[in-house]
């Protein structure tokens, strides 16, 4: 069996860093999680206009009006078959910012779309294609595309107006040996509007398929992609 960044990426997993094949070689029956602690040096926010968009993402773990330096950060990556079948990667982030904050994401991949799809926050409201490639310094790049809306009967794609690209990429530091983050979401119109940059290390946890921690999964399933 292999992992959704596998079937992504193809031939083009094994130029990645070892460390990061390895963190992104998880798969349902791996037998293993991984948790990453570290510090985000930076998190920042666009201007003004930009914060009642992160106010409204906090209602469902998305994102958050927070910034700092320094943050203390965990990410919790488990990859697992979910209620719908699904191969399904947790990305579950908290920020301990003045206010504790929690960044949810859950990960398939599509055969009808030909790539990663991304559900976002608590209830999966928000589904997001994303590209994957190799980065110059070995690391793996995520690059957001289409975005969905999906609740009940209401389904829309957002236009592009209203959309903020995410791009993400993670790399192994030899030197400090540690991994790397930096996460910059913007639009193209507003600028800037959320990201983020530190450092972590991973304690890969020995975990049955069945062994989930039940605080990471999702309050709410969404079958479209």
């Amino acid at each position: 069996m292999i992992s959704i960044y596998e079937r992504a990426l193809g031939a083009d997993f094994f130029k990645l860093h070892p460390q990061i094949q390895r963190r992104f070689s998880l798969h349902s029956q791996s037998g293993v999680g991984a948790v990453g602690t570290g510090t985000m040096e930076r998190i920042w926010h666009g201007a003004p206009y930009t914060l009642p968009f992160l106010y409204v993402g906090t209602w469902r773990s998305i994102m958050f009006p927070e910034h700092g330096k320094d943050v203390p950060f965990t990410i919790e990556n488990y990859a697992y078959i979910d209620p719908l079948g699904r191969e399904t990667v947790s990305w579950v982030r908290t920020f301990s910012t003045k206010r504790k904050r929690r960044f949810d994401a859950y990960m398939i991949f599509s055969e009808e779309r030909g790539c990663i799809i991304d559900y976002l926050g608590t209830h999966q409201h928000l589904a997001v294609d994303i590209q994957v490639s190799v980065a110059d310094n070995g690391g793996l790049r995520l690059r957001s595309g289409e975005q969905r809306f999906y609740e009940g009967p209401i389904a829309f794609r957002f236009p592009w107006l209203f959309t903020g690209v995410a791009d993400v990429c993670e790399w192994y530091d030899n030197d400090q040996e540690c991994f790397c983050i930096d996460v910059s979401a913007r639009n193209r119109i507003w600028g800037g509007l959320f990201g983020y940059r530190g450092r972590f290390t991973v304690d890969w946890v020995k975990m049955a398929p069945e062994q989930v921690p039940s605080a990471i999964l999702p309050k709410r399933l969404e079958a479209r992609v």
